[in-house]
């Protein structure tokens, strides 16, 4: 904003004598005017006329002075800021140089602007991509940034200048800016900001994917979905295809280190490709379903190309580096342990043991009592014996199974034979272990107090899956009611319903249950209600009309007169998540035929996802990006068995360099597994048992970090793995049309304006009359100034002039 000058008269002595010469001349002029009443209008115009010049010769009296205030030369500094990132090397449409070629000519002329600039402030020059630096001169602008860090360039400059007299920036640049989220940040104490926007508002033929989306979900037939955002410009009508080629895979599982997991693959193989055309709305949606067949860490490269391109072997777009970008996909380094536990041998452990015997990422250790607990009177057997003497001379006579008065036990795919040996879990180091616990046809009478309240720690503070399952011994039938287990179920069991049950229900999903991918088998709507409605009938039902708040019934069960129960409800229970499957004889879906064996294990498959899906890592580590787009932090948070942080543990990084990025074709380069880099992670002071490393990827690719994690006494904790892919230029050059928005909006916040290129020589001229830290009053005297007596010769003249015409003496 440029400052406003004003008028003052400085010789005010005057003021008394020139406003009577003033009063003085307009009587005279007056009453001259009467004396020819048919050339009044002329007399008055004339009188007016002389009036004026006489004025202005009295003012000049007054010694008028334009006064105001203007930066000090050379006391206030002036920065000019150049963007160096990669993004600048773009050709515009009809443009022989690129972009970043024109800018260097424009900063490096010997003379024009910056002499101008450098005679009232101080200049100081910087450049910046991922980070802001000084530098003498712009001759040695190389365009070879991978990123345009802009929001945090001026972040550091702010930083860098408070409490220095800085009159503005001007700021080059194309406003793509990489560290940009969304908000516009405040800049609070910045200077004026003057960005010059660097390139055409025309957009230049290309391709680009703009945005990638990844999701895991419990649905079996697509457990990850790739959303692939691609923008276009100038190919309306051509058939634009994505390919998504997977460049790295997990390798020999079950094995004791999770290293193991990151061989990688010496070929790669293209598992997806959709073509599109591309039409008026610029943007493209490419949406893939894979299922890695492995767990670990998975790698893939999504391309987009025309086909036309393809064909003829060339690319007509502005640039390529935009058009593939790396994706990973974690499908967790172990599977995940599901207790279940059961009254009795039943059909319903047939059928889901055997349906997660088919899922990779879950296995089910069980614990099934086959015979109760015997009172002691029962039984007598020789002196000193406490065996039943039922298990006499079979040789299997062990503490375990043969005490008469202790329940009979089995346990099946334990990791050891000391695993749930004593029964039920006891500690919480026993049963944290696990990720999911899943109680079917047992009563509450077969656990203790203590039991009870380390399950429903292990639900709210662990964050542990739990479902109970139907049956004559589960809910309400299993006296549950009251107890610290049926607490944490979705529905009420102490308000009792409908005394006789009718024997056959049909089974259907509620609203909320056809909003979960979980509960449904098939792709479209009318194959679901085909599925559901070839159902069978079911006899067995925990029935219970209500259910808690903040509870979801996801199906229903009805009777012939429409008589509707809750089938399948669920919940959060603190960090954990509860569900009750009211159903007791769900086995009978899977005993029509194969394709319902086959929808009965579908569907046990996706509940027990969805049971384990969030269920915190004793171990884990996160990847997350920073302002620098070479900069990794690695965030890695320890627990011990019991689920308490863990304190003074080491955490040493393993990272390795995955595949890198080819520019030439589009399969990555792979790298060898000797390429790594070891870290150890400092504690992070104000989260307990949380450890951070930083990584820096000097080159565009994927990277895996294996975090092992060292207790007090030197054993191993446990280990995690994560994947991350480097790629700075995939939002470099996202968008190839400048960001005017951005910088128009950071010019307004900042009391700056938008300058044009060619306009840089008369906005330099202008800038010593704007605001400026450091300012001094200048003056122009009026008087003396050769259009004043101009003016007041010329009204003399045109009075004079007048009069003769018109014959006036």
């Amino acid at each position: 904003m440029i400052e406003s000058a004003a008028i003052v008269f400085s010789s005010r002595d005057w003021f008394w004598p020139a406003l009577a010469a003033a009063i003085v001349l307009a009587l005279a002029l007056a009453w001259s005017g009467r004396r020819g009443a048919a050339n009044r209008r002329v007399r008055l115009g004339c009188g007016l006329l002389k009036f004026t010049g006489i004025v202005a010769l009295a003012l000049c009296l007054l010694d008028p002075l334009r006064v105001g205030q203007r930066a000090r030369p050379g006391a206030n500094v002036f920065a000019l800021i150049a963007d160096n990132s990669e993004g600048l090397r773009i050709k515009d449409a009809g443009a022989g140089k690129s972009r970043g070629e024109m800018l260097r000519e424009n900063l490096t002329r010997p003379d024009g602007w910056q002499s101008a600039l450098a005679e009232n402030f101080q200049v100081r020059r910087y450049e910046f991509d991922s980070r802001l630096q000084n530098v003498p001169n712009f001759a040695e602008l190389n365009f070879d940034g991978r990123a345009s860090s802009l929001i945090s360039a001026l972040r550091t400059a702010t930083e860098r200048w408070r409490g220095q007299p800085v009159a503005g920036v001007l700021l080059f640049t194309d406003g793509n800016a990489t560290d940009f989220s969304g908000e516009i940040p405040a800049l609070d104490g910045a200077p004026p900001i003057y960005p010059v926007v660097v390139g055409s508002d025309d957009e230049p033929r290309d391709l680009s994917i703009k945005k990638i989306g990844v999701s895991q979900t419990s649905f079996e037939d697509a457990p990850v979905t790739i959303q692939a955002q691609v923008g276009e410009s100038g190919f309306d009508g051509s058939e634009i295809s994505a390919r998504l080629t997977e460049i790295a895979t997990g390798a020999n599982q079950g094995t004791n280190s999770a290293a193991d997991n990151f061989r990688i693959s010496t070929s790669s193989n293209i598992v997806a490709q959709s073509t599109q055309r591309a039409g008026k709305s610029g943007d493209l949606n490419f949406r893939f379903q894979i299922q890695p067949a492995k767990p670990g860490l998975h790698f893939y490269q999504l391309e987009t190309r025309a086909n036309d391109d393809a064909k003829n072997g060339t690319s007509s777009e502005a640039t390529l580096v935009n058009n593939q970008q790396m994706i990973v996909v974690d499908r967790g380094q172990e599977p995940f342990r599901v207790l279940y536990v059961s009254g009795r041998p039943n059909w319903e452990y047939k059928f889901l043991n055997r349906a997660i015997q088919d899922d990779p990422q879950v296995q089910m250790v069980s614990l099934i009592r086959v015979a109760r607990r015997e009172p002691k009177f029962q039984f007598k057997g020789r002196a000193g014996e406490s065996s039943n003497p039922l298990f006499r001379g079979f040789g299997h006579n062990d503490e375990e199974t043969a005490r008469y008065d202790q329940p009979v036990l089995v346990r099946l795919n334990t990791r050891d034979e000391m695993e749930l040996r004593g029964g039920f879990p006891k500690t919480a180091e026993e049963l944290f272990q696990y990720s999911a616990v899943i109680l079917d046809d047992v009563e509450a009478e077969f656990f203790s107090h203590d039991q009870m309240a380390l399950l429903q720690r292990f639900v709210s503070e662990r964050g542990g899956g739990f479902l109970m399952l139907g049956g004559t011994e589960s809910f309400r039938e299993g006296d549950y009611a009251g107890t610290v287990i049926g607490s944490m179920l979705p529905v009420y069991l102490d308000r009792e319903t409908a005394a006789r049950l009718p024997s056959k229900f049909k089974l259907t999903l509620t609203r909320d249950g056809w909003l979960q991918p979980w509960t449904r088998l098939r792709r479209t709507e009318a194959e679901e209600t085909a599925r559901l409605a070839a159902m069978p009938e079911f006899d067995v039902l925990n029935p219970t009309r209500e259910i808690k708040p903040g509870a979801s019934v996801l199906a229903t069960v009805s009777d012939e007169n429409g008589q509707t129960f809750p089938a399948l409800a669920v919940q959060r229970f603190g960090f954990g998540r509860v569900g009750a499957l009211m159903i007791g004889d769900l086995w009978l879906w899977g005993m029509r035929d194969a394709e319902t064996q086959k929808d009965l294990g579908k569907s046990w498959r996706q509940l027990v996802r969805w049971l384990v899906s969030d269920v915190p890592k004793q171990i884990s580590v996160q990847a997350k990006s920073s302002n620098d787009p070479d900069e990794i932090r690695l965030i890695i948070k320890t627990h011990d068995k019991t689920f308490q942080p863990l304190d003074n543990a080491t955490v040493r990084v393993k990272i390795r360099s995955v595949a890198q990025s080819s520019q030439n074709g589009p399969t990555p380069k792979m790298v060898s597994e000797t390429n790594s880099v070891q870290l150890t992670a400092e504690p992070m002071l104000n989260e307990p048992g949380t450890y951070e490393a930083t990584f820096i990827a000097r080159n565009t690719g994927a990277y895996s970090a294996e975090a092992t994690v060292l207790a007090s006494d030197g054993t191993i904790a446990g280990r995690a793995a994560t994947g991350w892919a480097s790629d700075p230029a995939a939002a470099e050059f996202r968008s190839l049309v400048p960001n005017r928005l951005l910088l128009e909006t950071i010019a307004r916040k900042t009391g700056g304006e938008i300058v044009s290129m060619n306009d840089l020589e008369k906005f330099v001229r202008d800038l010593p009359k704007h605001r400026a830290p450091i300012t001094e009053p200048w003056s122009d005297p009026l008087w003396n100034k050769p259009l004043v007596f101009l003016f007041v010769i010329g009204c003399f003249v045109a009075e004079w002039g007048i009069r003769r015409w018109k014959g006036l003496p």
